[in-house]
């Protein structure tokens, strides 16, 4: 060990730094898709093969181990969609972005076009529900929907969600700086002591901020009023300012402190069309 020590470099600090950053960025991407369960199945499988070994069981440690000896051919096969969207993100110069992840400019910008699309809406009286992703992943959920990968704008945000649009009625879900998906299904809150004029937009949006940290945006189309909910926990009312203020607080933020059965807090909304695509509630 203190030869190894010895002979640490500086370039040998900076590889591992860039082989630790590259694997946690994975990781990141591929939470909440299929593709980190099945990391975890061939994890299992490589933990059963070394205690068969362990073990010595001939017949199950050589069936694992011939499973194993073509991970190269299962991966290219089992992750096709990821590395297919990675070479893509490669070629359009998204590749570093994923890596280091999105400026506080650009996390500022992207704020500033959902508030802007949101008091839009808002005036327009026209149901809205935005989930931005923060460090829990979201791509569960937006497997759900219809795929975009779109630069998040207000046009776009507006567009989506007029009542003539096929998409008005789901989550549009807003991953890094870009819109992944809209038209998604999202679980509704089970927690009791939720305010029963609230639609289920609103409690689609208190699901979603008890099950991840992600901050969910709504907008009620018969009071036009605009409510965030977070860790499980909704505030209404918020006006331009005030929204612009919670919103420049939360997004970026990694830690989801007040737990995630709080009650919904703000002014009582009166019951909406359902932010999934159901009836009020």
């Amino acid at each position: 060990m203190r030869n190894l020590l010895i002979g640490f470099r500086w370039r040998d600090a900076l590889d591992l730094a860039l082989v630790l950053l590259i694997v946690y960025r994975l990781l990141v991407a591929f939470r909440g898709t299929r593709a980190a369960q099945i990391l975890m199945g061939l994890g299992g499988l490589l933990v059963a093969g070394l205690v068969a070994r362990r073990l010595e069981l001939t017949t199950i440690s050589w069936l694992l181990d011939t499973f194993l000896a073509f991970w190269a051919v299962l991966l290219v096969v089992l992750f096709q969609p990821e590395l297919r969207r990675a070479l893509a993100g490669l070629g359009q110069g998204q590749f570093l972005q994923a890596l280091v992840g999105s400026s506080r400019a650009e996390r500022a910008e992207l704020a500033d076009e959902i508030i802007r699309a949101a008091v839009t809406l808002a005036a327009r009286r026209i149901g809205a529900l935005v989930v931005i992703e923060r460090t829990g992943g979201l791509r569960q959920y937006a497997e759900l929907g219809v795929p975009l990968d779109a630069v998040a704008s207000a046009d776009l945000l507006e567009s989506l969600f007029l009542p003539n649009s096929p998409l008005h009625d789901g989550a549009v879900l807003v991953e890094g700086t870009r819109i992944a998906a809209a038209g998604c299904f999202l679980p509704l809150s089970r927690t009791p002591d939720i305010a029963r004029p609230l639609g289920s937009r609103h409690r689609a949006a208190l699901g979603i901020s008890e099950e991840t940290d992600a901050v969910a945006l709504v907008v009620s189309e018969e009071t036009g009023r605009i409510s965030v909910a977070v860790n499980g926990k909704l505030t209404g009312d918020l006006t331009r300012e005030s929204l612009h203020k919670l919103l420049t607080d939360l997004y970026g933020r990694s830690d989801r402190g007040g737990g995630g059965n709080g009650r919904a807090r703000g002014g009582p909304e009166t019951p909406q069309g359902d932010g999934n695509g159901g009836p009020p509630k």
